[in-house]
């Protein structure tokens, strides 16, 4: 009797293996953002802290930012598709800085083309895939509900997702830069990379 027949069951499950080899499990690939959406991020600047309150609606090209820095002041971020964003306070100081970048707000699929997979890593407690891309940025999203949850940048600069709801939107009024943005000599231009990083 030869070994194979000693071991029927061996000789059945490696026939099985052969005629019905394991489909490999697809390279995940990460999840476009909701058309509108409002998140709260924790974020760290060169040890600088702050709170962000972020919504993003791309049916009307445009993104707004409100960080308040730690111990420090509330700025708003108003950016719009042409490559215009107006960074401003709204207390007595009056500040504003208008800059001309040459990208717009980013669309909801911005990180898929160009993206490499990781693998999986815990943040935050949370389980998530994590992509790379071009050396620039590193994703993290939740591999149970795919919503982002940190993501980090080349130059150390980092944001924690605090809260993420889809389908928020602020009302038009709050879109509006104050008259005192339109003033001469508070425009300048910004570099490609800026124009990057300031969706974050």
């Amino acid at each position: 009797m030869t070994p194979a027949t000693k071991h029927p069951f061996i000789l059945i499950v490696f026939v099985f293996l052969v005629a019905f080899p394991a489909e490999s499990t697809p390279t995940p690939t990460p999840t476009p953002w909701p058309p509108q959406f409002y998140a709260l991020l924790y974020r760290t600047v060169n040890e600088s802290n702050r709170i962000v309150d972020v919504w993003y609606d791309w049916p009307k090209r445009r993104m707004i930012n409100v960080l308040q820095y730690q111990l420090g002041k509330l700025l708003y971020d108003v950016e719009w598709n042409n490559g215009t964003s107006f960074y401003f306070t709204l207390d007595s100081t009056k500040e504003c800085e208008t800059k001309y970048f040459e990208v717009g707000v980013l669309p909801p699929d911005w990180l898929l083309p160009g993206a490499h997979y990781l693998g999986q890593e815990k943040v935050d407690g949370f389980l998530c895939n994590v992509w790379e891309k071009l050396d620039f940025v590193w994703y993290y999203e939740d591999v149970v509900t795919k919503r982002p949850v940190y993501w980090r940048f080349y130059d150390g600069i980092s944001s924690h997702v605090l809260k993420f709801e889809e389908g928020v939107v602020l009302e038009d009024e709050k879109w509006q830069a104050p008259v005192y943005c339109f003033q001469k000599g508070s425009d300048r231009k910004a570099s490609l990379v800026d124009g990057v990083l300031r969706a974050y």
